[in-house]
């Protein structure tokens, strides 16, 4: 099987499992909006649990991941099973180690580290010890997670796609769970959610071992600081923390700065970054997570023209997936949260906040995703220091721009800063790259993405034209809203593909394929 088809089918997987995956972190979203709405106790909850879920964000799924994955592939290509096995043993073990630590140095310094990160809840002490608290109880979600990274980079480099990423499905239902039956049995009902992190959290790890175990990977304690793998993986990891995670820091960013606005943005903001976060979950890491492999075994076999060849077949198909997703985004931006979340402690007042940063946020959509995609390729390449100076200066950029927009915008003005340098670190990727690496069908991407706009201008327009058959702001009326929306999506879905099929898109044809012989052969 050719490595483009190793990729069309692993995006295949990874997207089935994380629709399953995000559908179930939407109805957890809606069951938080629906009993705690958006407010005092929301604004304290992800406040807090922004602060693990950037760690894991950062070293787990970001750095961790960037610098094992090529390591681990490596090793396996080159020196065999065997030393691929040790050397999870001992990545294991040291990554125990090291994150036992941090999570003991988070739960002691918690009110220091959230009064640096949002001082904006000094002015509330109830928010601000609320917050405190949140954090003390989640902050070990970080060591459970990173363990459960490494899992995922091995599953991932052995071709294994699909339980690494239906393992967030548990997060999802243990906190569901929590929130829906531990509420009433806490002084603080919003403590049920972060009980409800921390279960998920040990779910997930649960979930990967049996599958470790059949792919032959029986973790066993080995302790060496000075192995020479960890001290690669070590190295690598540093700068690939802020190279993978800018975007991430500049949510972050975002979230603090927003706890000096009206009370609600925080949570506003939460809100549309998960909705924001959907199509990015489903297929912009499927991509990035499927190519990342391929591209790692091609930089260790010395193929740089399979290499190049892998990276632009990953960027065309991100921009078929993205561009698409984000006309769709910015058109739905409020009937998604009159449908969704609309009722109980949450209004049409907060579906419209919500709306104004999906909106703002999704302008940037097709940037975070090519981002995703670029950077793991200059990991491939053992290259950490070119994504460090590009994620530097989009954060700097970030900072500015909303300094600059949130007076104006508020809450809408994060989210568009954030846009706008997602855009300037994508140009800059691009650029240093094709320094790096030469010709990798710059061409052939551009047409791809202004096929995709083109296919996308016709869709917008009738998903438009659908979504004023009703009116967004009455309470209720979910089958008839649900109908109107599904109804146009789903037409100006089918639009989109017939257009992209008369502009003859490869992508539009991979996918059709993918259909065919993943479902209507079965």
């Amino acid at each position: 099987m050719s490595e483009k088809k190793h990729i069309v089918r692993a995006v295949g997987v990874l997207g089935v499992a994380t629709v399953i995956s995000r559908i179930m972190g939407m109805v957890r979203d809606m069951v938080v909006s629906r009993m705690f709405g958006a407010g005092f106790a929301t604004d304290a909850f992800f406040a807090a649990f922004q602060i693990p879920n950037m760690l894991r964000r950062f070293f787990a799924e970001g750095a961790l991941t960037a610098a094992f994955v090529p390591t681990f592939s490596e090793t396996l290509t080159r020196e065999g099973e065997e030393a691929a096995r040790e050397m999870a043993n001992v990545c294991f073990t040291v990554l125990t180690i090291v994150m036992a630590g941090v999570t003991i140095a988070g739960v002691v310094f918690s009110p220091w580290i959230v009064s640096l990160m949002f001082p904006g809840f000094k002015a509330d002490p109830g928010k601000l010890a609320l917050t405190v608290l949140l954090n003390r109880l989640m902050f070990p979600y970080i060591f459970i997670i990173s363990l459960v990274a490494l899992c995922m980079g091995i599953l991932n480099t052995v071709r294994h796609f699909f339980t690494p990423a239906i393992s967030t499905v548990f997060l999802s239902l243990s906190m569901i769970l929590c929130a829906a039956l531990l509420h009433d049995r806490f002084q603080v009902p919003i403590v049920a959610l972060a009980t409800g992190v921390l279960v998920g959290g040990v779910l997930q790890f649960a979930l990967q071992l049996p599958v470790l175990y059949k792919k032959g990977f029986l973790f066993r304690p080995r302790l060496d600081f000075h192995h020479p793998k960890v001290r690669r993986i070590a190295l690598l990891m540093g700068p690939a923390v802020f190279g993978v995670g800018v975007y991430y820091l500049n949510i972050t960013v975002g979230a603090i700065l927003a706890s000096w606005l009206p009370q609600g943005s925080v949570s506003y903001l939460y809100y549309a970054q998960r909705l924001f976060e959907f199509p990015q979950g489903i297929f912009t890491v499927s991509v990035a997570q499927a190519v990342l492999p391929s591209m790692s075994r091609q930089a260790a076999a010395g193929q740089m023209d399979e290499l190049k060849e892998s990276l632009s077949f990953g960027l065309r198909l991100t921009l078929f997936i993205t561009v698409p997703a984000m006309a769709g985004l910015m058109v739905c931006s409020t009937p998604v949260y009159s449908l969704l979340f609309m009722g109980g402690a949450f209004d049409y007042n907060k579906a419209r906040m919500c709306g104004i940063a999906l909106l703002y946020y999704a302008v940037g959509l097709s940037f975070v995703a090519l981002v995703r995609v670029l950077v793991p390729a200059f990991y491939s390449l053992k290259d950490t220091r070119t994504p460090v100076k590009t994620a530097f200066v989009a954060f700097i950029l970030n900072l500015v721009f909303s300094l600059l927009l949130m007076g104006p915008l508020l809450h809408g003005g994060l989210a568009l800063a954030s846009s706008l340098s997602s855009l300037c670190n994508m140009a800059m990727l691009l650029y240093m790259l094709r320094r790096k690496i030469g010709r990798f069908g710059g061409r052939a991407i551009t047409v791809a993405g202004l096929k995709a706009v083109a296919a996308s201008l016709p869709m917008a327009l009738v998903v438009h034209l659908g979504m004023g058959l009703t009116d967004w702001s009455l309470p209720g009326h979910k089958l008839v809203k649900a109908a109107v929306m599904t109804g146009a999506v789903g037409t100006g879905s089918l639009l989109f593909l017939f257009c992209a099929y008369l502009l003859r898109s490869e992508e539009a044809g991979e996918a059709v394929a993918l259909f065919r012989r993943k479902v209507l052969k079965r």
